[in-house]
Order: structure tokens, then C-alpha cells, then sequence
């Protein structure tokens, strides 16, 4: 499955990054990696999260308040959104 990003959702993912890195060195290398990790299971089952629009389905990282909003087109994955749970995500929906 093709997986692709919005600019802001590239953006969104580097900036949390770099915030948990900020906060404690190799922090934001774990957010990366159990973003990567969540990643994956959405490809393999990517009608498996709740929809909250739509055309929009969320997961939910484990460890970090943090979700995912993503599209599902045929055998495309479009990721919207790479969202802070506390920063209203329902803005992100379409």
C-alpha cells in the first residue's frame, strides 16, 4: 500500500519530534518509532480504526497523546494529519 502525507502532516511529524526532543534527548526518536510502528499496523489494516469522517479514519498512538488521521483511497494511504490530542484534531477532519 502507497502511503503518502500532507505537507502539514510532514510538518505536524517533525515538529513533535523535535518538541520530545527538546523535552529529553532520544525522546523524539521514540515518538518516531511508535509512530513508525502504528504505521504499519494501519497498513496492514487500514480499515481496521474508527472513522470520524467521511472519509477520514483515526488511530491512536499508545504512548504519546497523539492520533492519526488518515484517507484510505483504494490502495493509497493519505495521512491528513498527525494530530495532538489536546489541540482540538476535530479541525482536521474532512
Amino acid at each position: 500500500m502507497k502511503i503518502s502525507f500532507s505537507p502539514s502532516a510532514v510538518e505536524e511529524l517533525r515538529d513533535a519530534v523535535n518538541f520530545y526532543d527538546y523535552q529529553s534527548p532520544g525522546l523524539g526518536l521514540a515518538f518516531k518509532k511508535e509512530f513508525y510502528e502504528v504505521m504499519d499496523f494501519i497498513q496492514l489494516f487500514p480499515n481496521g480504526w474508527q472513522k470520524v469522517g467521511p472519509n477520514t479514519r483515526k488511530c491512536i498512538l499508545k504512548k504519546f497523546p497523539y492520533l492519526i488521521l488518515y484517507i484510505v483511497n483504494g490502495e493509497e494511504l493519505f495521512i491528513t494529519a498527525i494530530a495532538h490530542q489536546h489541540r482540538h484534531p476535530e479541525s482536521y477532519l474532512r
